[in-house]
């Protein structure tokens, strides 16, 4: 028994009330003990974090992955949770201080990490309540949070273990060093930004009266950070570079320090590249720590001037002015830094050497620095230029590491789709850097290691272990320092299932199955994974990985709050429901590919489902419920056997985009079967003939849309299910897939494609020739073939209601003026006397021709200048492409409409 739909579709009115409806009642993961499992983990997004539209695509193509398993009777977990996000959680919760006017540091640690717990329980579920909004059926039975005891238990263990296996380290490292949230960051998080800045070149003086070969008593150097020299230790020359052979392994005497350092043969050094000098500073460069080591500096030996917030502090060595001291590194708030001081000390004392630049009216004119534009790094989070800065931290061995997923890629155990993402991958993987794991926080994992007073460190899981390891009366104190936050999200497939212990969720649902992913982190999360998952379980974690391109602005622009062209996801599921979001991602998802924001798209995907709404009204007006089979009913009729084979063949379709991960191609199966076969033609061609056998086909093809469609639009096809039929114990989210148990009827799909076909082209030719659509008109066939004439003999009130043609005579046509379509084999004569004015329709065709090649002719000259393509703004050019496009279409239509007058 049907239950009457509202005339409108409103997908707010729906959407809370099914989505509270699944999570009550289990329905996300249904009791399926003996089930084949399917896995999948969300990557778990920050705490701190809003839905964003890079995760409503992420998130939908998880979304439609897990629905579509379940509806396979699949026990199918979606794994859900969120990550601790040390630094932005930290941030979030130290802002909130500093507007209260307090601080971190007025509080323990202990009391600290108390305070960003409370925030987490009051603050902390946006996210997850807007993954809702989405859709998402996840595992919120399970819901993880990456600081969890049990998950804390296996970051602990899985450093000690590494550890032991050799496979962590402490070293004295350059490292990326944000001074504002004093801490070190990873190469991952760092963002090179072009900035305006300048290149200053310097004279080094030789010591004792050295000379070069040229004569000269002294070395120029080049560079964008003067304040650097504060801790120079060398100045390199290529070892081939003639003219600095003879001063290798003398000395330079530092201008304001007075520091002798060596000159040093290495080939970081490029004799074409302006001086053929370069000043190393092991302690504040990463090419310059290299070239340092080469030259036989320990990394304990390397000068340090700066502190944590970049201010200069004393080297080692003692020789940096007191002038400096506490200084910024450079210019800030208005106040100059070390680098402002030491280009006026170095002018002052004659070392500068000022850059000449012509004026505008050609004049020579004195710099201290030649203006550039500079590749600068920033932090992510922190907003400021990241310093290289030598430090204690912690790494892994992440070339160990890698090898066994390079491995895993290489031989099929994992595969990466789509396949050009490999060459990426392997790239950064066999080039692969130690990982910095440590964290200078208190949000976080704190690292398990504990030091004697000779800083000998005792890592183990409890300060009891490492006492032991340590010995009776050795007073210990722990690293202050945490895990970066990718360590513990690496472990995410396996210890979100209770890894290390040994549970049935583990063993029955890792490996995983897939992970859909962006391309953005596939070396933040996804290799990483892969790393700590073979290492630690000897399993890959998943055998394939899907990344997927980024959603970018209309324009093909990166969306940035700074650009103003952030879309927000909530706001169009507020305008079109989530349903028409959902699909827009999926149809748009194109293997390799980004998706361009396209809002007229959303709003089309939402008149599509509001299609789909009417045609089941229009259903259920006609005695049309829901079916009580999963096979297909016993038809007779060519209009039923063709509908039936039209579900075979679109599941079949749907069944192979979804085994290729072709999110577009799926989306696009159902849609057009949906849209073009079902309400266009299959509810056309049974108007006026309800007979029980129709109903019941009608009843069961819309159901099996359903089905299939849902894992795309679940709120939608849900409320349908629900009003269809009275069916309270079999809800659509757990119902069974499609199994029609039929085949294609050739003689059927041939019939009514052949109608369809000759319907189409009536009206096109109508719409061509300007004759009312309402127009019947009689037209004749001389020689029918077979098809042609048992569908016209079959068909012919459909005829008549559909294509407007009645009579259809198999004779020849009269004379005179007539219009030609075809169907199949078969071609049909229209006389079109006393239909239309032939001559003045030739005549409007005709001059709209003119136009039409004109306009054309005109686009086609202007997309040939290439001083238009590349410097006219890039939405003109678009324009003029889609103008063109236009044009040339309707070139092809008129021609086609005076051909078929004759």
């Amino acid at each position: 028994m049907t239950t009457e739909l509202s005339k409108t579709f409103d997908p707010a009115d729906i959407e809370q009330r099914w989505y509270a409806h699944w999570e009550e009642n289990g329905l996300f993961r249904p009791e399926r003990p003996d089930a084949e499992p399917f896995t999948i983990v969300n990557p778990p997004p920050n705490v701190t974090g809003s839905l964003h539209i890079g995760h409503a695509l992420d998130n939908t193509l998880q979304d439609v992955v897990i629905r579509y398993e379940r509806l396979r009777g699949k026990d199918a977990l979606w794994v859900v949770g969120t990550d601790h996000a040390g630094i932005a959680t930290q941030m979030v919760v130290e802002r909130q201080m500093e507007a209260k006017q307090d601080k971190r540091t007025n509080y323990s640690r202990e009391d600290f990490v108390g305070k960003v717990w409370e925030w987490k329980e009051e603050s902390g579920g946006t996210i997850t309540r807007q993954l809702r909004r989405l859709g998402c059926s996840m595992d919120w039975s399970r819901e993880q949070f990456t600081m969890d005891e049990h998950f804390s238990n296996a970051v602990l263990k899985t450093f000690v273990d590494l550890y032991n296996d050799g496979l962590i380290y402490r070293d004295k490292r350059l490292v990326n060093w944000d001074p504002k949230l004093k801490t070190a960051i990873s190469d991952l998080e760092v963002e090179t930004t072009d900035v305006k800045g300048s290149f200053w070149h310097f004279k080094y003086p030789l010591e004792d009266g050295v000379t070069t070969s040229e004569g000269k008593d002294h070395l120029v150097v080049a560079t964008t950070r003067p304040e650097t020299m504060l801790a120079d230790m060398a100045v390199a020359v290529h070892p081939d570079d003639e003219r600095f052979k003879s001063v290798v392994g003398k000395h330079i005497v530092l201008p304001i320090t007075g520091r002798r350092v060596p000159i040093v043969a290495d080939e970081h050094a490029d004799p074409e590249l302006g001086s053929g000098c370069v000043k190393i500073t092991p302690g504040h460069d990463f090419n310059d720590f290299d070239v340092g080591k080469r030259a036989g500096f320990k990394p304990a030996e390397m000068l340090n001037m700066l502190d944590g917030e970049a201010n200069v502090c004393q080297t080692a060595d003692g020789l940096v002015p007191d002038e400096f001291i506490g200084l910024h590194r450079f210019k800030r708030d208005g106040v100059d830094g070390a680098r402002e001081l030491v280009v006026q000390r170095l002018k002052e004392q004659g070392y500068l050497i000022p850059h000449i630049a012509k004026t505008k009216k050609g004049e020579d004119q004195e710099l201290d620095a030649e203006p550039r534009t500079i590749a600068t790094p920033f932090g992510d989070r922190g907003g400021v230029v990241i310093e290289p800065w030598l430090t204690d931290q912690w790494y892994v061995d992440a070339a160990k590491l890698a090898k066994a997923p390079i491995e895993a890629v290489k031989d099929g155990t994992i595969e990466i789709v789509p396949k050009s993402w490999e060459k990426t991958f392997f790239n950064w993987m066999e080039n692969i850097q130690p990982w910095c794991v440590s964290r200078q926080l208190w949000w976080g994992h704190r690292i398990p290691a504990w030091y004697d007073a000779e800083g000998t460190a005792y890592v183990a899981m409890t300060e009891e272990e490492a006492q032991a390891q340590a010995g009776d009366g050795v007073a210990l104190t722990r690293d202050d320092d945490v895990l970066d936050t990718w360590f513990s999200s690496a472990l995410w497939p396996f210890a979100t299932l209770g890894w290390p212990d040994k549970t049935d969720l583990l063993d029955k649902h890792y490996p995983n199955d897939l992970l859909i992913s962006g391309f953005d982190i596939l070396f933040f999360w996804d290799a990483r994974m892969m790393m700590q998952g073979m290492h630690l379980t000897g399993k890959a974690p998943w055998p394939r990985l899907y990344l997927h391109g980024l959603v970018r602005a209309a324009d093909g622009a990166k969306m940035s709050k700074s650009k103003g062209n952030v879309v927000d996801p909530l706001g169009l599921i507020d305008q079109y429901g989530a349903d028409a979001l959902r699909f827009f991602m999926s149809a748009m998802e194109s293997q390799g590919r980004d998706i361009k924001m396209d809002e007229k798209r959303v709003e089309g995907y939402r008149n599509f489902a509001t299609k789909l709404w009417n045609a089941t009204r229009f259903c259920q007006s006609n005695g049309i419920g829901a079916s009580t089979s999963i096979a297909a009913p016993a038809a007779t009729q060519a209009v039923n056997k063709w509908i039936i084979g039209e579900v075979v063949e679109t599941k079949n379709a749907l069944e192979q985009a979804m085994a290729d991960l072709r999110f577009d191609a799926a989306a696009n199966t159902i849609y057009h079967f949906v849209w073009d076969r079902f309400c266009d033609w299959y509810i056309e061609l049974i108007k006026g003939n309800f007979d029980e056998e129709t109903k019941a086909v009608a009843g069961w093809a819309l159901d099996q849309i359903l089905v299939m469609l849902h894992p795309f639009m679940p709120f939608i096809t849900e409320e349908l299910w629900s009003k269809q039929g009275d069916r309270p114990d079999y809800p659509l989210i757990t119902a069974k897939w499609p199994d029609p148990q039929a085949e294609v009827d050739a003689e059927a799909k041939a019939e009514i494609d052949w109608l369809i076909a000759l319907t189409s082209a009536v009206r096109t030719a109508k719409n061509e020739l300007g004759i009312a659509p309402g127009a019947k008109l009689e037209a004749f066939c001389p020689s029918p073939s077979t098809l042609g004439r048992k569908v016209v003999e079959e068909n012919a009130a459909a005829i008549e209601r559909l294509a407007r043609l009645t009579p259809v005579n198999f004779a020849e046509a009269p004379g005179g003026a007539a219009m030609q379509v075809a169907a199949g084999d078969d071609a049909f004569i229209v006389p079109l006397e006393g239909v239309i004015d032939i001559e003045a329709e030739k005549a409007r065709l005709t001059k709209a021709l003119e136009a039409s090649t004109k306009e054309a002719k005109s686009l086609e000259g202007r997309l040939g200048n290439a001083n238009f393509v590349e410097r006219a703004k890039p939405e003109a050019v678009e324009k003029a492409r889609a103008d063109h496009a236009h044009h040339t279409a309707e070139i092809d239509r008129l021609k086609a409409a005076l051909t078929r007058l004759g």
